[in-house]
């Protein structure tokens, strides 16, 4: 499937340094160009965590080129690609109040902990483990919908879910 044609995906978090790079890495890898994913954040960290990048190396996802951490204004501007379907993964983002998307998305809340701040700093490995599973998880089931010819509406409510029962 060309990237024209390939179901267009956003995962927003508060900062994009760290759930939502893991779930674009993972959309992209596990969609095989049957989805392009992006991420960004409503107040960007301006960096990727290095625990984030890490812990897709170590699953051997590899990382979207000239991933980086960024605003979601940049897909809300015009010539902006035409999202398809949004997922929020922390509480924070999923309550803001957001930029009218061009597109007009569908939703879903897939609330993650974010691993980003857990301590000890020992801890905060395993923490990003925990996030990569659970977004690894709720990806492939996202991915087994026939994306290609469901109703939108049908699309989102399965999305959502698929959160639910993956908890």
């Amino acid at each position: 499937m060309s990237d024209a044609r390939a179901v267009k995906v956003l995962i927003l978090c508060t900062g994009n340094s760290a759930r939502s790079i893991l779930g674009e890495a993972l959309f992209n890898y596990l969609g095989k160009g049957r989805v392009c994913a992006f991420s960004a954040g409503s107040q960007p960290a301006g960096k990727v965590n290095p625990l984030a990048l890490e812990t897709l190396e170590r699953h051997g996802v590899p990382l979207p080129s000239g991933v980086r951490s960024k605003s979601w204004d940049e897909f809300a501007a015009p010539g902006a690609p035409a999202i398809d379907y949004i997922f929020t993964v922390c509480a924070s983002a999923a309550g803001e109040t957001c930029p009218i998307w061009p597109g007009h998305p569908s939703t879903a809340h897939w609330g993650i902990a974010d691993p980003a701040h857990v301590e000890p700093v020992e801890a905060r490995r395993a923490a990003f483990e925990v996030a990569f599973t659970a977004l690894e998880k709720r990806i492939k089931a996202f991915l087994a919908l026939d994306l290609e010819s469901m109703p939108r509406m049908e699309v989102i409510a399965a999305a959502r879910l698929i959160h639910e029962t993956s908890r």
